[in-house]
């Protein structure tokens, strides 16, 4: 986005302390509590302590299906097989050119989004004018029909590309109907939360039968928090989410992101395509790259953050959530899911760098991907994750009309239902590939 994570502006402010207690916190010249390091690893009524570095442990929720696992058939015919042959061509003026070649989408593949699927279209996309164009797109636009098509080969000037990727796979997207063995969720949560805030979703999807896996980001929630910058740049969160990821990885994976962590979905999905099985994202913006903002707030020092934490926290209930109700108020204060330190979230604001993160890097994903947001987020416009879904080859984008940047604790119904039926989606098999899958 060239700038902070919206999401993350504020939903780490959830520090519920006295101006008091800041101003101590100045006069002392000492930052403000934070989560120690925890001495066992020992697992304990479903959460494990996972030590994914030398004095860095991260608290784990881990829930194995409390139905027996019902494995699949073996040896049986393919199901939804994607074929993703695409180039991407990115111009040194800043315009990118995406090109669907061959078979690349089936228009039977695409029958959530607006109009059918065309096999054979470019989509040509200027990088500095983001904003003006996704106002005026569809919200689930198809690579090939929401924006603005390239003009006629004849009349375009050659230009010297900056960067060309060439994309030519194949893969094969089944549905998971619960209880099998070789399926594990992953729940990432943002800047400030914890695995707390994904309460509902764990209870739905294991009594469901799945398996799940919730961690804590390093600071935030049970996990240790050291007091040292460094710790909380992306990359060193992203290599913490790699350590999870293969401990529980099995041969199905569904990420599960909210706000920055849906960064960390979008990096995994990128490094292992053939392990990471579909991917959704809550309120996670548009495809750009992260990098922090030089006049944000949260350069303040620590000490003056701890002092403004109590209208820092009103200012979140009053954006993060479309009422602001007794039950709002609540939902902050269950499980102490949004007590994050100020040394913490200054440095989580801080380290948000990842320049490697944008459109292009986006627009080779061949995973398929559910885009959930609330309609009254204030913190990520529509047009963000409008934006989404016209990078990605293969994107659904449904939106909450009574949600806002808290949507998974504000409509747990809602989500959990989309959730689910996500999960059971599967592309249909085109007319005459089945026979030829089973010659193979």
């Amino acid at each position: 986005m060239g700038r902070e994570r919206p999401a993350g502006c504020f939903q780490g402010s959830i520090m519920l302390t006295s101006i008091a207690d800041g101003i101590m916190c100045c006069l002392m010249g000492k930052t403000t509590n934070a989560v120690g390091p925890v001495d066992s690893v020992e697992s304990s009524d479903g959460y494990s302590f996972l030590e994914v570095k030398p004095g860095r442990v991260l608290r784990v929720k881990h829930t194995l299906p409390t139905r027996r696992p019902e494995e699949g058939p073996e040896g049986g015919p393919e199901r939804g097989v994607v074929h993703c042959k695409r180039k991407i061509t990115l111009y040194r003026n800043g315009q990118l050119v995406i090109e669907n070649l061959g078979d690349a989408i089936r228009s039977e593949l695409l029958h959530c989004q607006n109009g059918p699927g065309e096999p054979q279209s470019t989509m040509e996309l200027e990088l500095s004018d983001v904003a003006g164009n996704a106002s005026t797109q569809g919200t689930a636009a198809n690579p090939g029909s929401g924006a603005r098509q390239a003009p006629a080969p004849g009349k375009r000037r050659k230009r010297k590309p900056k960067k060309v990727v060439n994309i030519d796979c194949k893969k094969q997207i089944s549905s998971c109907k619960g209880t099998q063995s070789d399926v594990v969720l992953f729940f990432i949560h943002g800047v400030g939360g914890s695995l707390d805030i994904w309460k509902e979703q764990l209870d739905f999807f294991s009594k469901l039968g799945y398996e799940v896996v919730a961690p804590d980001l390093a600071g935030h929630g049970c996990s240790s928090a050291p007091q040292i910058a460094a710790a909380y740049t992306f990359y060193a969160l992203a290599e913490d989410m790699r350590a999870v990821f293969k401990r529980y990885a099995k041969k199905r994976n569904i990420l599960i992101g909210h706000s920055y962590g849906v960064s960390f979905c979008t990096f995994l999905a990128h490094e292992y395509p053939d392990l990471v099985h579909k991917v959704i994202m809550i309120n996670g913006g548009g495809p750009t790259a992260l990098e922090p903002s030089l006049c944000s707030i949260f350069n303040m020092p620590t000490c003056i953050l701890h002092c403004l934490s109590p209208c820092l926290a009103w200012s979140f209930l009053k954006a993060g959530f479309a009422r602001q109700g007794a039950k709002e108020k609540q939902l902050l204060k269950e499980g102490n899911a949004f007590n994050v330190s100020s040394f913490v979230l200054r440095a989580m604001m801080s380290g948000q760098y990842w320049p490697e993160g944008d459109e292009v890097y986006h627009a080779e994903l061949t995973v398929p991907v559910l885009l959930v947001h609330g309609m009254h987020d204030k913190f990520v416009p529509v047009e963000e994750d409008q934006r989404m879904a016209e990078i990605l080859l293969l994107a659904f984008l449904k939106v909450i009309d009574e949600g806002s940047h808290m949507v998974m604790m504000e409509c747990p119904e809602t989500v959990n239902t989309l959730l689910h039926e996500f999960l059971l989606w599967e592309p249909e098999m085109p007319a005459g590939e089945g026979r030829e899958v089973e010659k193979k």
